[in-house]
């Protein structure tokens, strides 16, 4: 018997047993179905953190202030301390000094009252300069980024997120019109376009941005201290010298040893890495227990086998008789095993490709189904029924004709 007709009666047994068939492959369906909206779920969870960390701008730096410690003792977290100035990114600006940085972005932030009308919003007013857009890489649906002569003359001038501006004007267009910040009138100019990401839980969409020197003179700070520095590095490859450039300088211009460091720095990579940590390990769970799911499908296609030796007892002592070796005997058992769990990994497959399409909408979260993934699963239902077929296939060609032949 060649090969040919070994898969064709190997499919006319399964056949034979439509339901029976079915059921034994339910397992392998659960399981690998299971193995594909889990590794989609994991792998669209990181992709989605990512796309939020490249949205705060490309090869970033953020550079913030340390830790506070009241007059009780008390010590705040990070970024409660006011230990960073514009002397600081000035310094990191300056190309002698941190030839590493491309373009540096100070940035201040308050939660202010916004008004046009009867209508208001409660707000973060984000102070920075002419460098905040290319640093973010952060583009604008309408009008035009504040000037250099605006910041240096504090002019009375806003950049609206693109949420924000929705929910100050409902029709028309805010670009120059008025928007008052807790009572000062300021001239819309510009209108972000959206992100579609949020960091630190806030949302890059609702925000609006004015000269730094403007949103010091609103909040009547003189010290000159900033809330954020964002250092934009010349390439990903220096991505690691600048961060030691910009740990030197800050040490040394503070005053401080690294044990006792005043501000902290973040880039991305240590943003995806503690974002993914939690997806990883969720995604190892889940996949555990949809390998228990494929391991019992398994289980059952051993079981129909063995069921299927005995039920073709007969049927193999006459096919010995006639001349069929025990290797033929074997590959005829280990085929049918192998077509169920083929079967039910392309069944498990293709439920896995609907339910990533439909869960998107139900769950609010992205399902990212890769083909390595598809064939890795193609690739376990054919091992799993392979494996799981040895032992029965091995049973059926152990028979002897004469015992087979007389068997009831």
């Amino acid at each position: 018997m060649n090969w040919f007709e070994t898969v064709r009666a190997g499919v006319e047994a399964i056949r034979a047993h439509r339901l029976r068939s079915a059921l034994t492959m339910l397992g392998i369906v659960i399981g690998i179905s299971s193995v594909i909206l889990t590794v989609g779920l994991g792998q669209g969870a990181q992709d989605q953190v990512k796309q939020q960390i490249s949205a705060l701008g490309s090869n970033l730096l953020i550079v913030s202030p340390g830790s506070s410690t009241s007059t009780t003792g008390m010590r705040g977290g990070f970024g409660s301390a006011s230990t960073l100035t514009l002397g600081d990114a000035t310094a990191i600006a300056d190309p002698s000094v941190v030839p590493d940085a491309k373009r540096v972005a100070p940035t201040t932030s308050t939660s202010r009252a916004l008004t046009v009308g009867e209508t208001n919003w409660t707000t973060s007013v984000v102070g920075t300069t002419t460098t905040w857009p290319d640093v973010r890489t952060r583009t604008l649906s309408s009008g035009r980024f504040f000037t250099a002569n605006e910041v240096t003359q504090a002019a009375n001038v806003v950049v609206l997120g693109s949420d924000t501006s929705t929910e100050l004007f409902s029709f028309g267009s805010p670009v120059g019109q008025t928007v008052s910040v807790d009572g000062t009138p300021m001239t819309v100019i510009g209108v972000l376009a959206p992100s579609g990401s949020t960091a630190s839980g806030t949302s890059e969409d609702d925000q609006a941005l004015t000269p730094i020197s403007t949103a010091m003179r609103l909040s009547g700070t003189s010290t000159g201290s900033v809330s954020t520095i964002y250092v934009e590095a010349t390439s990903s490859d220096t991505l690691s010298a600048a961060y030691q450039e910009i740990n030197a300088l800050l040490l040394n211009a503070h005053g401080v040893t690294a044990d006792a460091a005043d501000f902290n720095i973040a880039t991305q990579d240590s943003l995806v890495e503690t974002a993914n940590s939690t997806n990883k390990t969720l995604t190892v769970l889940l996949g555990g227990i949809a390998a228990i799911s494929l391991l019992v499908g398994g289980i059952g296609v051993m079981n129909i086998m063995l069921v299927s030796v005995t039920e073709r007892v007969r049927e193999i002592g006459l096919r010995k008789a006639l001349g069929a070796t025990p290797s033929v005997i074997r590959r005829q058992f280990l085929v049918e095993a192998s077509v169920l769990g083929l079967a039910g990994g392309l069944v498990g497959v293709a439920i896995g490709y609907v339910g990533a399409s439909l869960l998107p909408s139900l769950i609010n979260q992205p399902v990212t189904v890769s083909a390595v993934a598809t064939f890795g699963a193609i690739g376990t239902a054919l091992a799993l029924g392979i494996g799981f077929g040895v032992y029965p296939a091995s049973r059926a060609a152990r028979l002897t004709p004469i015992d087979a032949l007389r068997s009831e």
